[in-house]
């Protein structure tokens, strides 16, 4: 399994894999999930993917996307203040440049599940590999994001706790929460799993099989 971040300025030439991507979020939020999301032409896809984030991907068996998150920093408009603001204290996130929000994180269930010693889903843990790894790499130390307490319960065992940044409520079919959570060594070393292969040094290889 191997992990890739796709930045704003590599969206054409890397356009192969966003497509699953977005395939696979339908299934995941729109079908699995039922939530009330927007499906066009079988993607998902919201006023945030107009923002130029940054898309971290897990993919098996050389060009299947099993796994994806989408990351935009916190300073500007985030999923948290403008559409979830009741998961916050006092409906602001009080964002500092140092801190990145993921969003739209999922994984596809429906792959062999091969897992750690947590009995995490390994396609999970190198998603969480890979945000902590990206969002270092590119001088952010904290994620914050909005999930469910089912989420929170995921993180713990993978031993990257969240920090809540409010009280857990009901919207839709879930109740959902807000948290920050740590992206340093120590956490990135604790649930990165076997044989990871990076998001900062493969990404070339990966689409150029791809294409062949």
């Amino acid at each position: 399994m191997q992990v890739l971040a796709i930045s704003p300025d590599r969206y054409v030439e890397h356009q192969n894999p966003l497509k699953p991507m977005h395939q696979l979020r339908a299934n995941v939020f729109g079908g699995r999930l039922e939530w009330d999301v927007t499906i066009t032409d079988g993607g998902e896809r919201d006023q945030y993917d107009d923002m130029n984030p940054t898309y971290i991907l897990a993919t098996f068996g050389g060009n299947k996307v099993v796994g994806c998150a989408r990351l935009l920093p916190a300073v500007g408009p985030t999923m948290l203040e403008r559409t979830f603001p009741q998961l916050l204290v006092d409906g602001s996130l009080h964002a500092t440049s140092a801190m990145i929000e993921s969003s739209r994180f999922c994984v596809d269930t429906t792959l062999p599940a091969t897992r750690g010693g947590n009995q995490l889903h390994h396609a999970t843990l190198t998603m969480f590999a890979g945000i902590i790894e990206w969002s270092m790499a590119n001088g952010y130390d904290k994620i914050v994001t909005a999930t469910d307490l089912r989420f929170e319960r995921i993180l713990n065992r993978a031993g990257w706790p969240m920090t809540r940044l409010g009280e857990p409520v009901a919207i839709g079919n879930t109740i959902a929460i807000a948290g920050t959570l740590p992206a340093d060594k120590k956490s990135f070393e604790r649930v990165r799993p076997p044989h990871y292969r990076s998001a900062l040094t493969f990404a070339d290889a990966y689409f150029e099989r791809s294409a062949a």
